[in-house]
């Protein structure tokens, strides 16, 4: 069972016509509904759950610069200042505090990588810095453990992932948003040549544009239109404690565990370095353009053939309009946490921090993270359909750039300027010959 989500009525009329449907009630699609109203765009969201169910509720809830992918680094910048002003624009708490994030530098040679991401984030004027061992000690207190330093974002922050989507939702149904939840997309259906209308299990929607922000559904959902999207999952365990207090304010990575302070006085513990991956018909199908993500983290990743991978070898598929859909039978993907990878999180974090040996966990859940072979997003158009666009594949990095992610999607459908250049960004990436590379610094 995933964590405790903060409650949003859907609209009380189910629409039939809309200028832009969006699909997907993560926080990725909340934000590029609310940026759509707030230009005057009328707006349907979809939600076959509810609001930011899966993992726009399951992350670890960082809103971060420190260690980004080159290629995001505008497109986490603008959403930072989005952050900032995000509980005035909404009237409503996000949990948004700037109280740092920090990531160990294990050894030399992770200290140097570190140092070489200092150089591009110095030209970019962020504020990151390398600390010294002495210095980590003084960030956070009782760590027990040598290091060979720690790269360091002090504006960084955090917010709290069952609040921030909900939080948006409700902002943009007071600006005219039509929330429509527990009500399944089925197709995706054109009309002319482009889009035309979206098939519900509620009935139809006429619209001009659609956006497929579905998180670890969109694969399906573009296969359903006749376009490949190499997405796969990953399973990510995360664990909050009872209240414990510790003089301890910036997230912190220590490599084997990371952790932050929530608002109601407990722990967010996770890790980076135990990921599960469930073998299925896509892991084979896209194997070679995720091979070289593969060789680089092999040491934190785990595979296995599970449940997931017969069910989706068998049961998954793209929708009929005249028939249940798969997104009906399975409204939310609730995956267990794996066990092992918990324990060995709470081991490593007494060890670590000794302050932490008390800990009582709360709760435990697992997410499944849309990951893409670059491990940066697809926000772009979809060529071969005029009038749909993606937004997905955020890689675990989705929580943090989703309020400048949201808006370059209503810049891209409305045609304005957008707020950061989309190139880095486009689904034909995987197609033009570019050389598709992850970029790995933390």
């Amino acid at each position: 069972m995933g964590p405790l989500v903060d409650v949003v009525p859907s609209s009380d009329r189910m629409p039939r016509r809309a200028e832009v449907v969006v699909i997907g009630g993560g926080i990725v699609g909340v934000a590029t509904a609310l940026a759509l109203v707030e230009k005057g765009i009328e707006t349907v969201l979809l939600e076959k759950g509810s609001i930011a169910a899966e993992q726009s509720s399951r992350n670890w809830g960082w809103c971060r610069r420190t260690g980004r992918d080159l290629r995001e680094l505008a497109l986490i910048e603008a959403s930072m200042r989005m952050w900032e002003g995000m509980d005035a624009r909404l009237g409503r708490e996000t949990g948004f505090r700037r109280h740092g994030i920090l990531y160990a530098s294990r050894d030399e040679q992770q200290r140097d990588r570190h140092l070489r991401w200092l150089e591009h984030a110095r030209e970019h004027g962020f504020d990151s810095r390398m600390l010294s061992p002495a210095e980590v000690v003084e960030r956070v207190p009782g760590l027990a453990e040598p290091l060979a330093g720690a790269l360091e974002t002090p504006a960084d922050g955090r917010a709290e992932p069952q609040k921030a989507a909900p939080a948006m939702a409700m902002a943009a149904i007071e600006r005219g948003l039509n929330l429509q939840q527990h009500c399944a997309v089925r197709t995706i259906e054109r009309q002319a040549g482009r889009v035309g209308q979206v098939v519900t299990e509620h009935g139809a929607i006429d619209c001009q544009a659609v956006v497929v922000a579905g998180g670890a559904w969109s694969r399906l959902l573009l296969q359903g239109v006749g376009e490949r999207l190499p997405q796969l999952k990953v399973l990510s365990s995360v664990l909050r404690t009872r209240p414990l207090e510790l003089p301890i304010e910036p997230c912190v990575s220590l490599g084997g565990v990371a952790f932050r302070k929530r608002l109601d006085g407990g722990w967010t513990i996770a890790s980076s370095a135990t990921n599960l991956v469930e073998l299925t018909p896509d892991n084979l199908r896209f194997a070679r353009l995720f091979l070289p993500a593969y060789r680089v983290e092999h040491r934190s990743l785990s595979l296995r053939v599970g449940a997931r991978s017969f069910d989706e070898a068998f049961h998954w598929r793209p929708g009929r309009a005249d028939a249940v859909s798969i997104y009906e039978r399975l409204r939310v993907l609730d995956p267990a946490p794996h066990a092992p990878a918990l324990a060995a999180m709470i081991e490593r974090l007494r060890s670590a921090v000794p302050g932490f040996a008390g800990l009582e966990v709360a709760q435990s859940w697992g997410g499944l993270i849309d990951t893409m072979p670059d491990a940066i997003p697809v926000i772009s158009p979809v060529e071969r359909l005029p009038g749909a666009f993606v937004a997905t594949g955020f890689s675990g990095h989705g929580f943090g750039i989703a309020p400048a992610a949201g808006r370059l999607v209503a810049d891209l459908v409305t045609q304005d300027e957008p707020i950061v250049d989309p190139r880095p960004f486009r689904l034909s990436r995987f197609e033009d010959g570019e050389r598709i590379r992850a970029q790995h610094w933390l």
